[in-house]
């Protein structure tokens, strides 16, 4: 499996793109599509493993439709709006309720790749992920939300990941060309959407699924975004901390 990605020495990195949940924030999105699926099947079917291959990354209506096609669930196309709505309202409930957090490996990178100079943006299909992040304080004051320069989450597009519109938006609001950027990501959807926009894509492998990364085509997968060489970023290198 690749390791890291290539040098390139006629390109440095400008701008860093954020995916937010999963990457920044352990929110509770999969907590609620599962127990969404009350009164239709079994939720313990919806297991981290088919969430992370088929839903995460994926706008509302277009995760419903996954899930329940999925699980095989009959009707599905009556069934995945009222579906879509049961989750919306759970996860409200849960982020009033607190049910999330920042990573620290995230805030720390963050901050690492600021003091570079790159410019920053998160770009989030979810519409709650504006919500967390204003939600989550920083050590210098205001919110986590406050440390990006464009943000791209939740807004009303024509395709969602894998296609890249969301993440060539957030490029073009950065002023920064889509080949001068890296994305970071999750999701298998998101990592093919980076690809597709031409952009160097970083998976974070949280739930054991390097597996689904490197099928994805990351350019590197790591664990922790502490292994990340950050200074190699500015060089045009996407590749893993010497241990």
């Amino acid at each position: 499996m690749p390791d890291q990605a290539a040098p390139n020495n006629l390109r440095t990195f400008k701008a860093i793109i954020f995916d937010v949940d999963g990457v920044v924030v352990a929110s509770p999105h999969e907590q609620a599509w599962r127990e969404a699926l009350q009164g239709i099947t079994d939720p313990n079917r919806l297991t981290t493993e088919l969430y992370q291959a088929h839903v995460a990354g994926k706008p509302r209506l277009a995760g419903a439709r996954a899930v329940l096609d999925v699980l095989g669930i009959p009707d599905a196309e009556q069934k995945f709006v009222g579906y879509a709505d049961r989750k919306q309202k759970r996860i409200e409930e849960l982020i009033a309720a607190g049910a999330f957090t920042a990573f620290p490996d995230a805030l720390r990178f963050i901050r690492a790749v600021r003091g570079l100079g790159l410019r920053l943006a998160v770009a989030s299909s979810s519409r709650n992920a504006n919500q967390m992040m204003q939600l989550i304080p920083i050590e210098t004051g205001g919110s986590l939300l406050a440390m990006f320069d464009a943000n791209t989450c939740g807004r009303e597009l024509r395709r969602g990941k894998p296609d890249p519109e969301i993440f060539l938006l957030a490029a073009q609001e950065l002023g920064v060309p889509p080949d001068r950027c890296v994305v970071v990501e999750d999701a298998p959807a998101g990592i093919q959407a980076a690809r597709a926009g031409g952009m160097a894509a970083l998976g974070v492998a949280r739930l054991h699924d390097e597996a689904l990364l490197h099928e994805a085509k990351a350019d590197l997968v790591v664990t922790s975004l502490d292994e990340v060489a950050v200074d190699a970023l500015a060089s045009g290198q996407l590749r893993r901390r010497p241990l």
